[in-house]
């Protein structure tokens, strides 16, 4: 069998399990997205590449567990986000208190885009979120974004 994209269910082959698992992350564009491909401690995620703050590129985030929830942590402003829903989770501080008494995490609400991810025949497979309601990943994915990135970056020499 072969990594084959499905048209009718919108499936996008992303690779070889096994190649998935042994890079640990893996970045593909799909249908016009910048997505990671992630496994961590047996699980795949996928989400958009860039950190929804301000365009980090998270395929170097670390992953870490905050308040029980597994999170990618931008490598730029080391913002929160949790893999499985893509809500931006931050710790608030009683600053009235001495010292300053540190509170549970809590959500921001969805602020990532995630995909949901499926396995068949031994290859890893994307389906682009369906849901049309804007959040703040998706300005990274933008034709305006990418040509200000575009013009940010060394020109060639022919």
């Amino acid at each position: 069998m072969s990594c084959q994209n499905t048209p009718s269910s919108q499936r996008h082959c992303i690779g070889r399990r096994e190649d998935i698992i042994r890079a640990k992350r893996v970045v593909k564009l799909v249908d016009g997205r910048d997505i990671l491909v992630l496994y961590h401690e047996g699980e795949f995620y996928a989400l958009d590449v860039r950190c929804y703050h301000a365009g980090g590129l998270l395929q170097t985030g670390d992953i870490e567990e905050f308040g029980g929830r597994l999170c990618i942590v931008c490598p730029w402003h080391k913002f929160k986000i949790t893999l499985s829903e893509g809500e931006g989770l931050y710790q608030p501080v009683d600053p009235t208190v001495n010292p300053p008494h540190v509170m549970p995490w809590r959500s921001k609400g969805v602020k990532q885009r995630v995909h949901p991810v499926s396995e068949s025949d031994g290859y890893i497979y994307v389906t682009l979120n369906p849901s049309t309601k804007q959040i703040e990943s998706d300005y990274y994915q933008t034709e305006r974004f990418r040509a200000t990135v575009a013009k940010t970056q060394p020109q060639k020499e022919k």
